[in-house]
C-alpha cells in the first residue's frame, strides 16, 4: 500500500535528502546537529507519557569507562517485577536517554514491568564492539543487582530498534556463547543485522529507490570493513541461531532494513526459534514512533509489543 498520507511530507523528505552527500564535521557537532533535526521532527509527533513511580540512574563500569542506566519502575509495590533491558537507536553515533524516556514509561506502565534503558557509549569515538559489550554488561549488572532493583532475573527481555535492534539481537547471542543470563524475549524492531549489504529497497511500481543509509554509519561504527562479518556486528550472518530466545520482529514497509529483518526471523525459524514477525505497510524507518500522527497504527504497534512482553513475562491479560 503506498505510504500513510499523514506521513508522506516526512516520507518525501527523507528521499529527498537521502542522496545527499553529507558535510565532513566533527563527530559530536554533527550529532548535536542531527539531535537538533530529531528533536524538531521526529520527536515533537511522539506523545509524552508522564513519569512514571520510580526513575533513577546508575552508573555502571564497563571495559575502559562508564555508562549511565536508566531504570524506570511503575507503580505498585509487592512481587519482584520482570525487566526490559532498552537499547536506543540512532546508527551507532546518535541517541539519547532522554530521546526515549517517553516509550520507556509507556512500556513500563502497560507492559507492568521494570524498564532499563542503557546509554551505551557511542560511535565513532567508541568503535565496535564498544556498544554490544556496553549493553552486555548492562544486561549482567541489572541480574547482580536485580534484588535491590526489584527485579525477577528470571524473566528478563531485550529490545531495541534500528541500531538498537542490532545490538538486543547481538545480546542474546552474547549470552548464548558466554553462558550469561538466561532471556524471555527478543523484541528487534526495524533491525539492522547485516553491514555487509548496503542494497537500496526498490520498489518498482512506484519507482522508488531507498538507499539503506548504511555505508554512512558503517564508517562511524566499525575500524575496518572485515568487521561487518562479525556476528557480533551482523547477526544474520552467525553460523548458529539456535539456542536464542523467542522473537518478536517488527519491520516496515518502505524501510530499507526490511529485507534483513525478514531474513533474520527467517533465519531463527529455520533455527527452530519461535519467532513472530510484523511488516507494517504505508510506513517506514522511525515512523512507527509518530504516533500523533498515525495514532491508530501506532497504538497497535505498541500492543503488539506489550502483549508480546506480557506473554513472555507470564503476565499477559487474555
Amino acid at each position: 500500500m503506498p505510504v500513510l498520507e499523514p506521513l508522506l511530507p516526512f516520507f518525501n523528505g527523507l528521499i529527498a535528502t537521502s542522496n545527499n552527500t553529507p558535510v565532513e564535521v566533527p563527530a559530536a557537532d554533527a550529532r548535536a546537529a542531527m539531535h537538533a533535526m530529531i528533536d524538531a521532527s521526529f520527536s515533537k509527533f511522539m506523545p509524552q507519557h508522564p513519569p512514571v513511580a520510580s526513575e533513577r540512574d546508575y552508573r555502571i563500569p564497563v571495559a575502559g569507562g562508564v555508562i549511565r542506566l536508566r531504570v524506570y519502575a511503575p507503580v505498585g509495590a509487592g512481587a519482584t517485577r520482570p525487566c526490559h533491558l532498552n537499547l536506543h537507536g540512532g546508527g551507532f553515533w546518535l541517541g539519547t536517554l532522554e530521546q526515549g524516556e517517553s516509550s520507556c514509561r509507556s512500556l513500563a506502565t502497560d507492559a507492568d514491568c521494570i524498564v532499563a534503558s542503557v546509554d551505551y557509549r557511542l560511535a565513532p569515538e567508541h568503535k565496535f564492539p564498544a556498544a554490544p559489550e556496553d549493553c552486555y554488561a548492562a544486561l549482567l549488572w541489572v541480574v547482580e543487582h536485580a534484588s535491590e532493583l526489584g527485579i525477577d532475573p528470571t524473566r528478563i527481555s531485550v529490545g531495541g530498534g534500528s541500531a538498537g535492534g542490532n545490538l538486543a539481537a547481538v545480546v542474546t547471542l552474547m549470552a548464548r556463547d558466554r553462558g550469561g543470563p538466561s532471556l524471555v524475549l527478543q523484541v528487534l524492531e526495524i533491525p539492522v543485522t547485516d553491514f555487509t549489504n548496503l542494497e537500496p529497497l526498490r520498489i518498482p511500481d512506484e519507482g522508488l529507490v531507498i538507499p539503506s543509509g548504511k555505508d554512512k554509519y558503517r564508517a562511524h561504527y566499525l575500524s575496518d570493513l572485515g568487521e561487518a562479518t562479525n556476528s557480533y556486528a551482523s547477526p544474520l550472518l552467525a553460523e548458529n541461531l539456535k539456542e536464542l530466545p523467542p522473537a518478536l520482529i517488527m519491520c516496515a514497509e518502505y524501510d530499507p532494513l526490511r529485507p534483513e529483518g525478514e531474513a533474520y526471523a527467517s533465519r531463527l525459524i529455520q533455527a527452530g526459534i519461535s519467532v513472530e514477525y510484523h511488516c507494517w505497510k504505508g510506513q517506514f524507518h522511525g515512523s512507527q514512533q509518530m504516533a500523533l500522527l498515525i495514532p491508530d497504527q501506532a497504538a497497535a504497534y505498541h500492543e503488539r509489543i506489550v502483549h508480546a512482553l506480557r506473554r513472555a513475562y507470564g503476565t499477559s491479560q487474555v
